[in-house]
């Protein structure tokens, strides 16, 4: 009952959603749009390096600056920051658009869009960061829950309209160019919506090194967001358990991508983007189920044993991939997605629930490091060990069952016991340490 009176009595929560939902979709059409451009491109052939330093310009640049400029999210107003970054999304699209049209090489285009996917990021970072303020901390899970579900949906709904501009435009550079356009209209439409919220609705409520300069708390925005994640430890644990999902899930994608480029897997088989969506709506139907699953098991068993179960269900899942097979392969893919949205939603509780508004901006771009810096790594990895002839290597996956069974050891052994949802009548200090909070409750002030 508390989840529908949240839905239904706070006006906020309702555009910050449509700002997820429309800053995702952009994300959704960029990325299909970029991934079809370079991947499959008549123009363009793409070895398994290629890939893997590919990503790494795309998202370890940001990763670097990201804990830096997470600073700006707690102290600058994020209202504010929503509206300008999908702005500035929507001119760095376009700028990928005219490259990529131009017949530009891989490495131009994909300098040009890192700044595309390090405004995506910072979005996303602000709109985490945001959430506590139009809901109440007792149906945290539960929304975030509903907008990584919802999310996920239009992400994917973006990757469909990328696939229907590229059959209308062409798959080659220049129907490459106007496909990518699709997703800088539809960030200019989040930034409008974002434009709705009153100055300071969505925090911080008490800035960061106030009183200085935004120079001053980039400096410091580092140290502040690592410290805060060292110091609470049910962040640092589960901000492990996500670094390593990724890098497994790193090896995975490159294998994927390698494989269904060379081996012959019966009704998946395709060297194009058909097989490649297959897999790809594998891991969105089990990111669905733990939409679902995941507040029941917080609530029931607590933290530390959903994240150590998700991390033993994708041992399980990865032990699958031994035998390659359409079966195995589609059934991995939907046990990895449940595995690692499980892990991701228990980190967004635990960044939103444990870690002070003051520095909760800095904390999730530190999460978004850890994210791509891991998968990144990863991928760099399987492209020098993975033979490109025949991509299936079973040592590979076996030392990815052993990283999934150690890391649930390590969260099982080291997460607080006993924690399940977030305590309304609590928030955490800097040293994670739980005292009483004077609002408990977001406050319910319209956004215009």
């Amino acid at each position: 009952m508390r989840f529908i009176h949240s839905l239904t009595h706070s006006p906020g929560l309702w555009r910050l959603l449509l700002v997820r939902l429309t800053s995702q979709l952009s994300d959704g059409a960029f990325q299909a749009a970029l991934a079809f451009s370079i991947l499959f491109n008549p123009d363009r052939q793409t070895e398994p390096m290629t890939i893997a330093l590919g990503f790494a310009v795309l998202l370890i640049p940001y990763s670097v600056i990201g804990p830096f400029a997470g600073a700006l999210l707690d102290h600058w107003d994020r209202r504010r920051v929503l509206v300008w970054v999908n702005v500035l999304r929507a001119i760095t699209i376009a700028l990928v658009a005219f490259t990529m049209g131009s017949g530009a090489p891989e490495s131009a285009v994909l300098v040009t869009a890192l700044l595309v996917t390090g405004c995506s990021r910072f979005v996303a970072s602000g709109l985490s960061a945001s959430l506590p303020h139009v809901a109440g901390r007792d149906v945290l899970m539960e929304m975030n829950a509903l907008f990584t579900t919802l999310g996920a949906g239009v992400l994917a709904l973006g990757f469909v309209i990328s696939g229907a501009l590229r059959a209308l435009f062409g798959s080659d550079d220049a129907g490459s160019a106007a496909t990518l356009l699709a997703g800088a209209s539809i960030s200019l439409v989040s930034a409008g919506i974002a434009a709705g919220f009153v100055p300071r609705f969505l925090g911080p409520d008490t800035p960061d090194d106030a009183g200085h300069s935004a120079s001053y708390a980039v400096a410091h925005g580092l140290g502040h967001g690592f410290r805060a994640v060292v110091n609470t430890r049910t962040v640092a644990v589960v901000l492990s358990a996500i670094g390593v999902h990724r890098f497994v899930f790193g090896i995975n994608m490159l294998m994927i991508l390698l494989i269904v480029k060379t081996l012959d897997l019966g009704p998946i088989r395709g060297h194009d983007v058909g097989a490649v969506t297959v897999v790809g709506a594998g891991v969105a139907l089990g990111a669905l189920f733990a939409a679902f699953t995941t507040p029941l098991l917080i609530h029931r068993i607590g933290r530390r044993w959903t994240i150590a179960t998700a991390l033993i269900l994708a041992a399980t899942a990865e032990a699958l991939l031994l035998q390659l097979s359409w079966i195995s392969i589609c059934l991995s893919a939907v046990l990895l997605g449940l595995a690692g949205q499980t892990i991701k939603l228990c980190g967004d509780l635990a960044m939103q629930a444990d870690i002070s508004d003051t520095y909760r901006g800095q904390v999730f771009a530190v999460q978004d490091a850890v994210f791509n810096i891991a998968f990144v790594v990863a991928m760099v990895v399987a492209a020098m060990v993975l033979p490109v002839a025949s991509p299936n290597a079973p040592v590979v996956v076996l030392c990815a069952v052993g990283l999934y069974v150690v890391a649930a050891l390590g969260v099982w052994k080291s997460h607080p016991k006993d924690v399940r949802g977030a305590d309304p009548r609590l928030h955490y200090g800097d040293e994670g340490a739980a005292i009483p909070s004077a609002n408990p409750s977001p406050s319910v002030s319209s956004s215009t």
